[in-house]
């Protein structure tokens, strides 16, 4: 029996994944609000080595290299990767995007590679499962759309500044995006005005609101430090209208937050446009795959969630579907001298320059 863990370490959370002989036994999201310091890393790794700590090979991938408590993105792929090989070992091995697998070392050396690469790996599984279509990994902060091409993923841009641009990246998510950052204007009660540029309310409260939020994904604490309830995510939503939640009606409130929520979507539909107007299937990951689903029925786009298309079992598919970075490069991690392919360079579309050593 052998054991693979996989881990994709953000600013915000760490996902971790046990495979067992290349089956899913196990996925979870650890908050990690790295924000605050280091060691809130060290102690999401702890916690996560109470489900991986027999495992034989463990296998990370990161974008939490962007967390403000880093100076530049060098010096946070290296303090990452010297905390996962702390907590994880010495031969731990670290996901380089198109460089695949790597040992800590030649991560740190090939940082721009390491950096941000964690969508990635789950193309590169997704794209080796499925052949043809387009994958959306909708997380709380950030909507990943990668083109599926003949077994391989087929990205335009490689670095986050390059993705953005291309629309591969498009910087919004399911409960961390600020609704300020959504829209500026929206209605209430039939009347269009301006919003409060100010952080009063988040996706996971619009979200709230529409009843569509799943259980669990929302792990970090609210703009006012209240709870989360529905009518406090009310209060907190109307406070971006400069109102109170009184004298509006629930269903006011409701109208509201799926203006924002269409809002949000159209910038997913952009990327989406911009990456694969009309692709084969359309692969679903991350928290937000409920909502990618709703999108590829209204295109009449055939779709299937990541956590489907590797096969896990029904009770881990929605946990797999949210985790699959961790997963993905678990599996490319157990399966390294298999069929499976890791990317090189010369898979990919554009060049990717290493930055000095």
């Amino acid at each position: 029996m052998t054991l693979t863990a996989g881990y994709d370490i953000g600013g915000a959370h760490l996902k971790v994944a046990l495979l067992r002989d290349g089956v899913l036994v196990h996925a979870e999201q650890i908050p990690c609000p790295l924000w605050r310091g280091i060691a809130e890393l060290d102690t999401a790794l702890a916690h996560a080595l109470r489900i991986t700590h027999s495992a034989q090979r463990h296998a990370v991938t990161m974008t939490g290299e962007l967390a403000d408590v880093f100076p530049d993105r060098y010096t946070g792929v290296a303090m990452i990767v010297e905390r996962a090989v702390t907590a994880l070992g010495p031969n731990a091995l670290i996901w380089m995007g198109q460089r695949g697998l790597g040992s800590p070392a030649q991560a740190i050396a090939y940082d721009t590679d390491t950096a941000s690469a964690n969508f990635l790996a789950t193309a590169t599984l997704a794209a080796h499962l499925i052949g043809d279509g387009l994958l959306i990994d909708m997380g709380s902060t950030t909507t990943d759309l990668i083109a599926l091409q003949s077994g391989r993923p087929r990205p335009v841009g490689l670095t986050d500044a390059d993705r953005l641009r291309t629309g591969e990246l498009v910087y919004t998510g399911l409960t961390r995006t600020p609704v300020m950052a959504i829209t500026t204007r929206a209605s209430f009660q039939g009347q269009p005005q301006g919003l409060a540029r100010d952080l009063f309310a988040t996706m996971a409260d619009v979200r709230r609101v529409l009843g569509d939020l799943p259980d669990g994904v929302d792990q970090h604490a609210t703009c006012d430090g209240r709870g989360k309830t529905v009518p406090e995510s009310r209060a907190r939503l109307a406070r971006c209208f400069g109102r109170d939640v009184q004298p509006g009606e629930d269903g006011d409130w409701l109208t509201a937050a799926r203006e924002i929520a269409a809002t949000q979507m159209a910038s997913v539909r952009e990327g989406m446009e911009n990456v694969s107007s009309n692709p084969a299937r359309i692969v679903s990951a991350g928290i937000g795959a409920g909502i990618i689903a709703t999108l590829a029925a209204e295109r009449a786009i055939p779709h299937i969630t990541f956590g489907e298309l590797i096969d896990a079992a029904p009770h881990w598919r929605d946990w797999a579907t949210r985790c699959a970075p961790a997963v993905s490069v678990a599996r490319l991690a157990a399966n390294a001298t298999s069929s499976v392919p890791a990317s090189s360079p010369t898979d990919m579309q554009s060049p990717h320059t290493q930055s000095p050593e």
